[in-house]
């Protein structure tokens, strides 16, 4: 299940056009860029090896969550329960879904491989609204899988054995969701045990370009011109890049990360250094391991932003890091 290209025009530096986006006066934006989805496929007689299925999260801001559960789970009802990956999809925070297709293969091949659950969320979108919306959906998430009896989850699912993981823009908010849920983790133990963080690409700024950001400022997915109107667009209103959400290395860092610090998690940050990101990934671990976090980090050749989502060859090495990091330690 390969993910499908992002269509991406090299030719001009207008990030509006880039991205296929028209700026409206009222404060959102319309997009033009046609991106491929792909339905659930809940039915079991369906040859597809990970099922998947659709419920609500919070129907007055319309936002949703989709579960994979790799099909083996059913033909094995006597096995242990699986891992659960609670996944957030990248786009900037202004594109995308968990029904895009490139995500939900994304998904469903880490299910297959990991052998794990995956709850995908659909969360709210900037600019319409901008953070930290996204961040709340993301602790409504974890809520719901506290309460939900959906029997995908009540039956397969180990809570005990959860992990936040996003990509890009998703990595932000698995680390924010991360903060959130350490300072309130007792309003989820003992049902659901969160064991640590998995940051993939995650997308931070600043105001200080970066030496990564510099070379590589013509990336093929995340050119700079792009990266600034991106945050320019999801950031709250009136803040510049060196806002926390944005920043996470401001003043030191969240004093959050000491409990995090004390719960025992750890944090998994995977990136490769043709990501004009990368030197955000080196000070985010720096400065999360002088906070006494456990981190794992791994910083592959060559590729470029989003290269795990386009080369299955590489999506398949991400995973086997995944499976190896989430094996009980």
């Amino acid at each position: 299940m390969s993910g499908q290209t992002p269509p991406s025009n090299p030719t001009t530096t207008d990030p509006y056009q880039f991205l296929q986006i028209v700026n409206n006066s009222d404060g959102t934006i319309t997009r033009h860029r046609k991106i491929p989805n792909t339905p659930a496929t809940p039915d079991p007689d369906h040859p597809t090896p990970v099922l998947s299925k659709d419920i609500p999260l919070n129907q007055s801001n319309k936002t949703w969550v989709r579960i994979f559960l790799p099909k083996q789970a059913l033909n094995n009802p006597s096995s242990s329960k699986l891992p659960l990956i609670v996944y957030f999809h990248g786009g900037g925070f202004i594109l995308y879904s968990a029904s895009s297709t490139l995500f939900h293969d994304f998904c469903a091949n880490i299910a297959i491989d990991v052998n794990a659950i995956i709850v995908s969320v659909d969360y709210r979108l900037a600019p319409e609204h901008r953070s930290p919306a996204a961040y709340d959906d993301a602790g409504e998430t974890l809520h719901l899988i506290t309460t939900n009896q959906d029997e995908w989850l009540t039956k397969y699912a180990d809570f005990s054995n959860t992990f936040i993981m996003g990509t890009s823009a998703g990595g932000n908010v698995a680390y924010h969701a991360g903060l959130r849920v350490a300072s309130e983790v007792e309003n989820l133990q003992p049902l659901v045990i969160i064991k640590g963080l998995i940051l993939h690409q995650p997308f931070f700024g600043g105001t200080q370009r970066t030496e990564s950001e510099l070379r590589l400022v013509s990336d093929p997915l995340l050119p700079l011109f792009v990266n600034d109107l991106m945050w320019e667009l999801s950031l709250p209103i009136g803040v510049d890049r060196d806002h926390e959400y944005c920043n996470p290395t401001v003043g030191g860092g969240s004093q959050r990360l000491e409990k995090i610090s004390l719960l025992g998690w750890r944090v998994l940050v995977i990136d490769c250094k043709g990501d004009p990101l990368i030197d955000r990934q080196i000070e985010l671990v720096k400065m999360m391991e002088e906070k006494g976090v456990v981190v794992v980090s791994q910083y592959d050749e060559g590729g470029h932003h989003g290269v795990d989502l386009q080369d299955l060859s590489r999506a398949k090495a991400l995973n086997v890091v995944l499976k190896n990091f989430m094996l009980p330690s």
